[in-house]
């Protein structure tokens, strides 16, 4: 096991490792397969999904599974502050992938796509040493409506916290009858 400090330091530097960058770190596939398979088995380092690996036990890290994308919806309101229940991750990501309930690192873990044109507002908030993208404030406000997630309970949560120029500036991104749909939300915010 030649290789096994380049790996072990891999593991170190980043949170989450593709196979392709250990494969590039041992500079052979089917030796790769094999120093991934004893580590797994050690239990050095834990499979997130298919062709990813972390040395951690955070299923937030499956973010980095599906990049683009980034944490948002009921998360990014923890992250923010907004409310304090624990929730499962929640993953936007442009990608094709399956929406719904996966389990990862043995935690439910829920995925939604979003087009491309509505992927921005992101902002990279530290969680134990790490930084993890998640929608801002009033991207997470638009994602809870778009997603159908909101309640006028959960949106008098936000009202103190928006910054009503972002929130308007994001909203051109959008048509007119949906815009109108957010601002509903929010009686004082006018655009």
């Amino acid at each position: 096991m030649k290789h096994i400090d380049s790996v072990r330091t891999l593991f170190k530097k980043t949170p989450v490792v593709a196979f392709n960058s250990i494969v590039l770190a041992t500079g052979n596939r089917k030796y790769s397969y094999t120093l991934i398979h004893n580590l797994v088995k050690k239990g050095e380092i834990r499979r997130i999904t298919k062709g990813y690996y972390t040395s951690q036990n955070d299923p937030s890290l499956s973010v980095f599974c599906f990049r683009p994308a980034y944490l948002g919806l009921q998360d990014a309101m923890s992250f923010h502050g907004i409310w304090e229940q624990e929730t499962s991750p929640v993953i936007i990501t442009t990608r094709k992938a399956r929406n719904g309930i996966r389990n990862f690192l043995g935690s439910n873990v829920v995925v939604r796509r979003i087009s491309s044109r509505h992927f921005f507002g992101i902002e990279n908030k530290k969680c134990s040493d790490i930084l993890l993208p998640v929608s801002d404030i009033e991207k997470t406000f638009i994602d809870m409506v778009y997603f159908n997630e909101m309640r006028n309970d959960t949106a008098r949560l936000f009202e103190r916290k928006i910054n009503a120029a972002k929130l308007d500036s994001y909203l051109k991104k959008y048509d007119k009858r949906f815009s109108k749909k957010v601002l509903s939300f929010l009686p004082t915010v006018s655009s």
